[in-house]
């Protein structure tokens, strides 16, 4: 299942008061590489941006006047998701947002073009209980240079959680186990214990480990 890492950036926090997607950033994962086939673009909201939310991604309105409208990159975002895991970090916000542009088109949630969801601050959350698991958070934790972020942006925001990610699942890929090979490739099989060579001991080794229980009874008897 391809694997791709998602992020937007918005004019707010609710979709609900009628907020937009400004930018939407997704970047694939092959054989736990980040690959250069990434979707990527920024849309007209067609309304004001909430002042704290552009001191956070410093995304203007007049930046945004000349871009797309959502409608007119759904098609070319929907293709670039489908049928494929997506990873996001506090995922319900993105999927709130995404969900409220399809449908203001018509268009079908987005569990339906996708195979799962997987949500990367849960899993933060259980791997690193009771710290912080924002972004830069886990970038130090992980060694991952976020040394470029100096504001929020869905592009560059979804290359570094692909990073984290792979810092997350290190290992997980030593530890699998093919257990459809077959059994002779694994040297597994039923022991003939007919064929097994039985070495007795002798007087002396008899000697000394009656000795050895001896000494083990004296100091169990203190």
């Amino acid at each position: 299942m391809r694997q791709v890492f998602l992020d937007t950036e918005t004019t707010g926090l609710d979709p609900n008061q009628g907020h937009r997607i400004i930018e939407i950033a997704a970047v694939e994962i092959n054989n736990r590489q980040l690959s250069s086939n990434q979707f990527h673009v920024y849309t007209n909201p067609e309304r004001e941006i909430d002042a704290a939310a552009q001191e956070v991604h410093g995304i203007t309105l007049d930046f945004l006047k000349d871009k797309s409208l959502f409608k007119d990159i759904a098609d070319g975002f929907l293709n670039f998701i489908q049928g494929s895991e997506l990873i996001i970090h506090n995922a319900p916000f993105d999927i709130g947002f995404l969900n409220m542009e399809l449908g203001r088109i018509g268009l079908a949630n987005i569990e339906e073009h996708i195979e799962k969801v997987t949500d990367s601050l849960v899993m933060a959350r259980n791997l690193r209980p009771g710290q912080r698991n924002n972004l830069d958070a886990l970038c130090r934790a992980y060694k991952v240079d976020n040394s470029k972020r100096s504001q929020h942006g869905a592009l560059l925001d979804a290359q570094l959680l692909g990073e984290v990610y792979l810092g997350m699942t290190r290992g997980q890929e030593d530890i699998a186990i093919n257990f459809s090979q077959d059994e002779k490739e694994l040297h597994l099989g039923v022991v003939d214990h007919d064929k097994l060579k039985v070495v007795h001991a002798n007087d002396d080794e008899k000697l000394y480990h009656q000795a050895y229980l001896e000494k083990i009874h004296t100091k169990t008897s203190w």
